[in-house]
């Protein structure tokens, strides 16, 4: 064989793509992954973790994201080489960046959501902040997460992601739009009916997950379109997601 060809042949493939905002955020993180499916499923569970599915488990995000199954996901937090480290040291390298010496102030929410039940992890007769008593219930609390440090590695750093949009942390950033004069995108996504005007943390996530809409409908839908393909129907997904690649977030460099 040629050595041109062999050398074509193993060269490392790009990274498939997910939706543009959140290839942006995680293209910075890009050199933490050795592997390029290691990467992928790095993207793959930003878009999975922030789309509006009822279970964030690994078999339903593989679903939403378009995964015929979720062992690439188990084997990308159990057995792939990244350093959790790296990831986190570059996740607070931009909040400090960001903040530029700022004051801040750190809230811990143990608020808690009342549940029946035992069959969910972390449900137990406990205080909920919510209903200001003890009850049947869950709470988030970070202990015990050795065996899993890398999956809440990945929540923080989604959460980032939509932190990092919110205005309060906008206005820290001196090269987002609302604190230059750049031109406004040519396509206002803010006119859809079902678009949050607030400022807080959950209008950003709505929006959010308004804009990957299209994509997550596309691969739940996908099965059915491999029983009766429809190309006019794929063509317009493919023109209505190319449409929200248009839409630009601006994030803080670490």
């Amino acid at each position: 064989m040629d050595v041109e060809l062999q050398i074509l042949k193993h060269k490392a493939r790009d990274a498939q793509g997910t939706v543009s905002f959140i290839d942006k955020y995680c293209e910075g993180c890009k050199d933490l992954f050795t592997e390029v499916r290691s990467y992928e499923c790095f993207k793959y569970l930003h878009l999975g973790i922030i789309a509006e599915i009822k279970r964030k488990s690994l078999p339903e995000i593989a679903k939403a994201v378009g995964l015929k199954s979720a062992q690439s996901l188990h084997h990308f937090l159990s057995e792939s080489p990244w350093e959790v480290s790296e990831l986190r040291k570059q996740r607070l390298s931009k909040i400090l960046a960001l903040l530029n010496d700022n004051p801040l102030t750190v809230v811990i929410d143990e608020t808690g959501d009342r549940k029946k039940g035992k069959t969910t992890d972390y449900v137990a007769r406990q205080y909920l902040g919510s209903i200001g008593k003890v009850e049947q219930g869950i709470v988030s609390r970070l202990t015990s997460f050795a065996d899993i440090e890398k999956w809440w590695e990945i929540i923080f750093s989604v959460y980032l992601m939509i932190s990092l949009n919110a205005p309060v942390f906008q206005l820290l950033n001196p090269s987002h739009p609302s604190n230059s004069k750049s031109k406004k995108p040519a396509v206002d996504f803010s006119i859809h009916q079902q678009w949050n005007q607030g400022v807080g943390w959950k209008n950003v996530l709505n929006n959010l997950r308004l804009i990957i809409q299209p994509t997550i409908l596309l691969w739940l839908i996908s099965p059915w379109l491999d029983i009766f393909p429809n190309r006019y129907l794929l063509l317009g997904f493919h023109d209505l997601i190319h449409a929200m690649n248009q839409f630009k977030l601006d994030f803080a460099d670490g």
